[in-house]
């Protein structure tokens, strides 16, 4: 019995860390299904899993390889002020296309006009799944009691 419970709440703390993943995934994944029903943009999913394994991967690369690109491009960010992150962000829009089959990025004209709706639309959806009170609370373990600490303010990422 006492195995079973620690099992569990193991498997929630685990539901809980992992639950910050699936919503930048589910809200990725929401901002590309938009930018879909543009007209015009060319970037297109035959279906349901494919758009999901692009929203997927798309999260990947840009929490893993999108900062090594960027640290690689770092002199052209500087030159240009600024403008090269769309290209960043445009070139792993065109390699989630030409990966995962059955989603398609036209050109990388497309993935530039797609990234950087995508960028607008997610950074949109994301203020919809902040806290629910609009609040940070820090956890703040001083000896052996945890307290929590609402603390007023903008959140910045």
């Amino acid at each position: 019995m006492l195995r079973r419970r620690a099992w569990l709440l193991a498997r929630i703390r685990y539901i809980g860390i992992m639950k910050p993943f699936f919503t930048r995934w589910l809200v990725t994944t929401l901002a590309v299904l938009v930018v879909m029903q543009i007209p015009g943009i060319g970037i297109r999913a035959d279906s349901l899993g494919p758009l999901l394994g692009a929203g997927l991967l798309l999260g990947i690369l840009n929490a893993f390889v999108r900062p090594v690109l960027l640290l690689l491009s770092l002199p052209l960010i500087l030159l240009t002020m600024g403008l090269f992150f769309f290209v960043v962000n445009a070139l792993t829009l065109y390699i989630v296309g030409s990966v995962v089959p059955g989603f398609h990025v036209s050109g990388f004209g497309s993935a530039l006009i797609g990234s950087v709706l995508i960028s607008m639309v997610s950074w949109i959806f994301s203020a919809f799944f902040k806290g629910s009170d609009g609040r940070v609370h820090v956890l703040k373990q001083s000896g052996e009691s945890p307290q929590i600490k609402t603390v007023r303010g903008r959140v910045i990422e």
